[in-house]
């Protein structure tokens, strides 16, 4: 009997709580469609041969903003990205413009320019944006000519593809262009 007493004591307690704090819960609402994130985390991924080679990104939206030059500066380290770093890890060892690039993750960077980007490998992946970005840390640094796209891309896009088994391209699309690293497995 006690027992029974005691538990219908916590139950009405519990109920009493969570009807004084009902109006702290969060309510759904089903009319209304889930609100996304402006700069949603995304992955692009691909096995090229025996290598899996996965990008992780924040994808911002052109939105009517004015992207190269504007949103993105030109000349200025850019963390390819929305929030934190975009990075990209090898699962095997990689050769890039004749450099051996070993295996494991790296933080993305590029250098925009209207004619003539750069890309850089760093060892460090993990950073808000390119706040913390040292340029003592970077593994490989690659030129790369943009190439306009004929219809523009809404959200920063990457893609990971296999060209031929050994050999693989990372390419980077938003807006109105798109720009590509070459890598080739070294296994």
């Amino acid at each position: 009997m006690k027992k029974s007493i005691l538990i219908l004591g916590v139950l009405l307690i519990s109920n009493l709580v969570f009807a004084q704090h009902d109006h702290h819960q969060a309510k759904s609402d089903t009319t209304k469609p889930a609100i996304m994130p402006k700069s949603p985390r995304q992955m692009a991924m691909a096995m090229v041969g025996n290598n899996h080679v996965h990008i992780d990104y924040g994808s911002p939206s052109v939105r009517g903003r004015t992207i190269w030059g504007g949103l993105v500066a030109y000349d200025q380290v850019w963390a390819t990205g929305a929030h934190k770093a975009t990075w990209i890890d090898f699962a095997e060892d990689v050769e890039i413009n004749g450099k051996l690039i070993p295996k494991g993750k790296y933080g993305f960077f590029t250098i925009p320019n209207a004619n003539e980007w750069t890309l850089i490998l760093n060892k460090v992946w993990d950073m808000h944006l390119a706040d913390d970005y040292d340029a003592s840390n970077d593994i490989i640094r690659v030129k790369s000519k943009p190439t306009n796209l004929s219809e523009t891309v809404e959200a920063l896009t990457f893609e990971v593809k296999d060209t031929n088994g050994k050999k693989g391209v990372v390419t980077l699309s938003w807006d109105s262009l798109s720009v590509s690293l070459t890598f080739t497995n070294k296994k």
